[in-house]
């Protein structure tokens, strides 16, 4: 299998031709032998690239989540200037394009639509469509796959920078797909051309596709926890500890005031297909309950493909809530600079996992399924004209 990167170094698009060009990228935009898509496409392209583009996290991965912004920089080895996108700009800017003729982008995505990467990319098409830049996508697989979709679709009112446009929260698509469902449906108007991989196929797991995982963001260690993650993101909206601070970050969940037994007896009531629920004690080095003794469960994948994230984390916190309506809370805002809106809303899409657990009676197991329930077929009907794989 090849990434778009290693097509691109092997085929290059026309459009790259003697074309001054930026690049967006981080330290997960690596090819087969660990080297840095900046380094690749410099060597290719001899005297082309003129300059970095950084997603939330920054080239690095430094900086955690949370309007936790990234400063602009250089990358030394290349002298090239590193613009950060998760700062006080979320989009380039017409100074930091004046001085290219193409926008590349080459960035792992982890198939949950509140990943940033994908809404920075987003913001990237309009100002490109507006300086006339033509974009060019380097195709990376979607890690939990492209058969599967699963999680409600965003309402319009509760789009932000964690969810700009309505998608699953796990859509099932390859960032070029993606790319080319946005520029599409949002009339964006871009010129977008898409570099795919060769010899993917939409049933593979990442950690079928012989590659290593190198994490794109800090808290996203191992190429397991991108199955978890679609689910556990929603713990972000509460006082739920989603393991932050921890080696096992959205692989575990806790709080001081949970009992770990309890509560996976109570658990017992859910289904949790692919998954082994176990009972925990954490201490987080940082963000909530940092310093202090959490009870939980932890996550342990049994069968990856039978794995549904967001039906799992909608039992916990059913579980949770009634077990501990009074302690269990939702994080106010601001979150992800949304100043108003609850932080669970956006994650989730809508107000109706918060106003169903509101409810004094505990919610089902049919109940929870069908909170995270998708109109499947709809779904990848509206999508089948923009993927690019078997």
């Amino acid at each position: 299998m090849q990434i778009g990167l290693e097509q691109c170094v092997d085929h290059p698009p026309e459009v790259l031709n003697g074309a001054r060009f930026g690049l967006l990228m981080n330290q997960a935009s690596v090819d087969c032998h660990y080297r840095y898509a900046c380094d690749v496409l410099a060597e290719r392209f001899p005297g082309q690239l003129t300059a970095i583009f950084t997603p939330q996290h920054g080239l690095w991965g430094e900086q955690q989540a949370n309007m936790i912004e990234s400063p602009h920089g250089r990358y030394e080895p290349l002298d090239l200037p590193v613009f950060s996108l998760y700062s006080e700009t979320r989009q380039p800017t017409s100074a930091m394009l004046s001085e290219i003729d193409c926008f590349v982008i080459d960035l792992q995505d982890v198939g949950t639509r509140v990943y940033t990467f994908a809404w920075t990319m987003l913001n990237a098409l309009p100002a490109c469509a507006a300086a006339r830049l033509p974009v060019v996508v380097l195709d990376r697989p979607n890690p939990l796959g492209g058969v599967v979709a699963e999680g409600p679709l965003l309402e319009a009112d509760y789009q932000s920078f964690v969810g700009g446009v309505s998608i699953p929260l796990r859509h099932g698509l390859t960032l070029g797909e993606l790319a080319s469902l946005l520029n599409h449906e949002q009339q964006i108007g871009a010129e977008l051309h898409i570099v795919p991989m060769s010899d993917w196929r939409r049933d593979l797991l990442y950690s079928e596709t012989g590659r290593a995982w190198v994490a794109p963001p800090p808290n996203m260690p191992r190429v397991e926890t991108t199955l978890l993650y679609p689910g556990q993101v929603l713990l972000e909206g509460t006082n739920l500890s989603e393991g932050r601070g921890t080696t096992l970050p959205f692989e575990v969940v806790g709080a001081p005031f949970l009992n770990p037994h309890q509560l996976a007896c109570e658990l017992t009531a859910f289904e949790f297909p692919g998954l082994e629920l176990r009972p925990i004690r954490f201490v987080p080095t940082f963000d909530k309950w940092h310093g202090q003794s959490c009870g939980g469960v932890a996550l342990h994948i049994t069968e990856p493909r039978s794995v549904r994230s967001i039906t799992t984390t909608l039992a916990l916190l059913a579980a949770v809530h009634k077990l501990h309506p009074r302690e269990f809370t939702w994080l106010p805002p601001p979150y992800e600079y949304e100043q108003d809106k609850m932080p669970i809303d956006i994650l989730f899409g809508s107000p109706r996992l918060r106003n169903q657990l509101a409810s004094d009676t505990p919610l089902t197991s049919t109940e929870v399924t069908t909170l995270a329930s998708l109109d499947d077929e709809a779904w990848w009907t509206r999508t089948k004209r923009w993927q690019l794989y078997e």
